[in-house]
């Protein structure tokens, strides 16, 4: 049994003394823990070595005392699986030296066997959970197949995507066998990773705002919804699209168990337009943390009494940034255990 289940009680729905808290990107760079770690090894030798993951997993878990943890992995592990080179470039992010933009390119793309390429994920799970001794939930994740595609077409970051959506609207048929191979692959994964232990996992659909309300129903919803029925009798699943206020009422009817808001929808919108019943989380503004910690604390309190303390999880709107204080970080994490209504 795990010991603090107040995330997982959220998730169902059920009646709390206070919110659960979580951040996204937490076991990151805002943490000098972390950034010794990272100045030892790459990106992915970190993703790759589960001693390496399950250690920058725990470590805000032992610093701020987050009510889950989330495991130190990337959405990129999946297009790698995939047989698609993608590495992480110092100050660059990203980059995909070989972008998929001809039907060839999507049809040389492979549905892995996910233990064989991506195993190092489930390991690190089992190491992680055995660090963690059962005191706060385990989440795993997964990108959207929209947001992954973005990053195999464009070849990395990108502010609009433009040729990630111009391969789209020039060959809807690739690009929907593209989406349906990622879905796939990402449905596989999933499962094992609940196998592995995770108590729930969330889909980050980061670049699903970049498309309109139309053309995101039929590029990025109808998979990621195959995803959420395909995951739901297993684990609770936590859908974030970043900028999708307008999916929200869609995203409400689905056997999600909670939906993230970013800051850009307000508490009674995001209630609203979700029909009113689904648990929410987020949706703290990550630069609004470096204001001074008893502003901090007020906002969050202010936050926790326009959402409602049940059928919510408190959260950023995006992942933390680098540059916050660490006691910063904290006092988010403390003022949400301070709530009292």
């Amino acid at each position: 049994m795990i010991k603090n289940d107040l995330f997982l009680r959220a998730l169902k729905g059920e009646t709390v003394q206070r919110p659960p808290v979580w951040m996204m990107r937490q076991a990151g760079r805002y943490l000098p823990e972390f950034i010794a770690l990272r100045d030892k090894y790459d990106f992915f030798t970190r993703c790759q070595t589960p001693e390496l993951a399950a250690e920058i997993t725990v470590q805000p878990i032992r610093r701020i005392a987050p009510d889950a943890a989330i495991l130190f992995s990337d959405i990129l592990v999946i297009p790698q699986a995939m047989g698609i080179d993608v590495e992480m470039k110092p100050n660059f992010g990203p980059y995909l030296p070989n972008p998929i933009r001809t039907i060839q390119d999507v049809e040389n793309v492979i549905v892995p066997d996910v233990h064989e390429t991506l195993g190092y994920v489930f390991d690190a799970i089992k190491l992680t959970k055995e660090m963690l001794n059962d005191e706060v939930p385990l989440i795993g994740f997964a990108g959207s197949p929209w947001t992954i595609m973005c990053y195999a077409v464009e070849g990395q970051g990108s502010k609009s995507f433009d040729k990630a959506k111009g391969f789209c609207f020039s060959h809807p048929e690739a690009a929907h066998v593209l989406l349906q191979k990622i879905t796939d692959t990402t449905i596989l994964y999933l499962k094992e990773k609940v196998k592995a232990g995770v108590n729930a996992v969330q889909i980050f659909d980061s670049w699903g705002g970049m498309l309109s309300p139309v053309d995101y129903q039929e590029f990025s919803w109808k998979y990621i919804n195959q995803i959420v029925e395909a995951l739901a009798d297993d684990a609770p699943v936590i859908v974030f699209g970043k900028g999708c206020w307008f999916a929200l009422g869609e995203m409400g009817k689905s056997r999600a168990s909670a939906l993230g808001v970013d800051w850009t929808c307000s508490p009674r919108n995001a209630r609203y337009l979700s029909g009113g019943n689904i648990t929410l989380q987020g949706n703290f503004d990550p630069s609004r943390l470096l204001s001074p910690i008893p502003v901090i604390k007020k906002m969050v309190h202010e936050m926790i009494d326009e959402f409602g303390k049940d059928k919510y999880i408190v959260n950023l709107g995006h992942g933390i940034l680098p540059n916050i204080p660490v006691d910063h970080a904290k006092a988010f994490i403390d003022a949400v255990k301070e709530y009292n209504q």
